[in-house]
């Protein structure tokens, strides 16, 4: 079965050209030209991956994006033509899984769009797996956490990135080791990426975000106990 995209983006020509060149990759691509389309099709319709641009009319990209994660898990990489940083971490805080700003090189895009693919579906494999730690309970196969018996929304890549700390409890890790575990080799972003994620995780998981007691800051390193 051909994995199913929706491309939300105003630009005719764009749209155009991302939808031939996906499709004949063989992917199943939808098309939406406005925030407020975009939410209706996600209603009605299952989709494996979405491709978001920032700018968009009557409900922009960043809202979209919030709206979407409050419900679903599917993968998000935002498409953004702003080329101040902020925008970039922006679509991150708000649940995207990864961005590319534009003009961007359509091979860029193809690798990035298979590698969530290969996480995805890797996961969907793997063994049911169940790790508790105090009062964390991770359930691999369920892609479930909950925390002191809450159940947390939290983006692919948050919960990838909990994770691989959950799994290794003691280790260190830099940021670029994160990065490219966590984002793989076709991942070409910054290391603010992972500062965010891993802020985005303690005000998540922690009683007291600025005061953490599970994931902890080592000399540079990311350390969970």
């Amino acid at each position: 079965m051909a994995y199913k995209f929706l491309i939300i983006d105003d630009e005719p020509l764009l749209v155009k050209g991302l939808k031939y060149s996906l499709e004949q990759d063989g992917y199943e691509i939808s098309v939406a030209s406005d925030g407020q389309e975009a939410l209706d099709k996600v209603e009605k319709e299952k989709f494996d991956l979405i491709l978001l641009d920032l700018m968009l009319p009557k409900i922009d990209g960043l809202e979209v994006c919030q709206r979407i994660r409050e419900k679903y898990q599917t993968p998000i990489i935002m498409l953004t033509a702003k080329g101040e940083d902020i925008s970039k971490i922006l679509g991150l805080e708000y649940g995207a899984d990864d961005y590319l700003t534009k003009p961007f090189n359509i091979l860029e895009l193809k690798a990035r769009i298979k590698a969530v693919l290969r996480r995805y579906q890797s996961m969907e494999t793997s063994l049911d797996r169940v790790i508790n730690i105090d009062d964390f309970t991770m359930n691999t196969l369920g892609r479930k956490v909950t925390v002191r018996g809450e159940e947390l929304n939290l983006t692919a890549k948050e919960f990838d990135l909990l994770l691989l700390l959950a799994s290794n409890p003691g280790k260190v890790y830099s940021r670029e080791e994160l990065l490219e575990i966590i984002w793989g080799y076709e991942y070409f972003g910054d290391l603010r990426t992972v500062d965010v994620h891993i802020r985005r995780l303690r005000e998540k998981i922690e009683n007291n975000s600025s005061h953490p007691e599970y994931i902890l800051t080592k000399w540079g390193g990311r350390l969970l106990f």
